[in-house]
């Protein structure tokens, strides 16, 4: 049983997670995959307090808050770190939460090295800006650990989803649809945000080996407003557009863009896995049966995952040979863990459909999936 809001559904298999995060909002991982086993009191606990009882300060460091799946992240942190302070492991988080730019950033970062944290995790607004100061931070024996997205500073680790496969997943089933022939539009995030660069790169990948045309690109702010005026402007612009490429808020914004268009032939879309477009999906379904879209997993619960590679490596823990991946060989890749198809819609749609719009399917490992990266 899955618990979202206050309605239990059956949804998908329940993260299992140990006493100290069994209050913690529950993560969904696809409804096709088999639960990661339970831990077990043979499995090291990151929750057990050091033996000179020591309490670690963690800071936290974001950059853009306009986007309610970084609400969600920070939300997720703050409640899982509730039940390690009850542990006694943790102190309350420093988090540095703002709209800000690399230099900006930076001064989050030196703020919280000031304010004497143990570790900082970061979700960063550059790829490679933030180095000099990360790097700082690990010299001064700081762990620094880098959510959401991948950066190359030395000593730092990062804890995500490979992006640009989370993009390539997605753009090949459009291809797909659309026979392996067509002409495209991509609906983008953020100018310069490192996932941002690494999807664009993704889904140009996917249709240049395919053979898609793609009409025009731009980022949207992962925002939904943004996207719907971006996407009638494409409407307006393009008159045969067979195909749409877009992430995250950006979704709802097209799908809302192209209803109020009044096509009488729509365009094959990305979708979203968020509440608030399974939602939409179910009213377009009302009345275009045929309709169909999917949603890539992008779970918020890498901000969470990253506090606890955090606390391992506090506690001198080191990672398994063969573990780190990436272009930068420092990247613990969390699994995309679902992607919502017309297959599973209705499942989706059951356990979403009176949840906030703004809310993400979500996925946090479990303490023995994390103690599984550790020798």
């Amino acid at each position: 049983m899955l618990k979202l809001g206050k309605t239990p559904v059956v949804l998908m298999s329940v993260v299992m997670i140990v006493s100290m995060l069994a209050a913690c909002q529950p993560a969904a991982p696809a409804p096709t995959e088999a639960p990661p086993q339970e831990a077990t009191e043979e499995v090291v606990k990151p929750t057990e307090a050091p033996a000179e009882a020591k309490k670690f300060t963690i800071g936290v460091s974001n950059s853009f808050v306009g986007s309610e799946w970084r609400t969600q992240m920070i939300k997720n942190m703050e409640e899982i770190n509730a039940k390690w302070m009850a542990e006694g492991l943790t102190n309350e988080l420093v988090i540095e939460n703002a709209d800000t730019d690399v230099q900006g950033q930076t001064q989050q970062i030196r703020n919280l090295m000031n304010k004497g944290v143990n570790a900082i995790v970061v979700n960063p607004g550059d790829a490679a800006g933030l180095n000099p100061v990360l790097e700082e931070a690990i010299a001064a024996g700081i762990v620094v650990i880098s959510i959401d997205q991948e950066v190359s500073a030395k000593g730092a680790i990062n804890v995500c989803i490979d992006q640009k496969e989370w993009a390539r997943t997605s753009a090949r089933w459009l291809v797909a649809k659309l026979g392996g022939k067509g002409k495209v539009v991509a609906l983008n995030g953020a100018t310069g945000h490192p996932a941002n660069v690494a999807r664009i790169a993704g889904w140009t990948e996917v249709f240049k080996a395919a053979g898609i045309e793609v009409l025009n690109s731009v980022d949207a702010n992962w925002d939904e407003a943004t996207g719907q005026q971006k996407m009638a402007d494409f409407l307006a612009s393009y008159p045969e557009i067979d195909g749409v490429w877009s992430q995250d808020g950006v979704s709802l914004g097209a799908l809302r863009a192209v209803e109020a268009a009044n096509l009488e032939k729509w365009p094959v879309m990305i979708g979203e896995a968020r509440a608030g477009y399974i939602q939409e999906w179910k009213k377009v379904l009302e009345t275009k049966p045929d309709f169909e879209t999917v949603g890539v997993v992008n779970p918020p619960g890498q901000g969470a995952d990253g506090l606890l590679v955090a606390i391992y490596l506090l506690q001198g823990k080191q990672i398994k040979d063969g573990i780190l991946a990436g272009a930068n060989g420092n990247t613990i890749y969390v699994k995309i863990p679902g992607v919502v198809t017309k297959d599973n819609f209705e499942t989706y749609y059951e356990a979403l459909k009176d949840k906030s719009a703004w809310y993400t399917v979500d996925y946090v490992m479990s303490p023995l999936e994390i103690s599984a990266l550790f020798k």
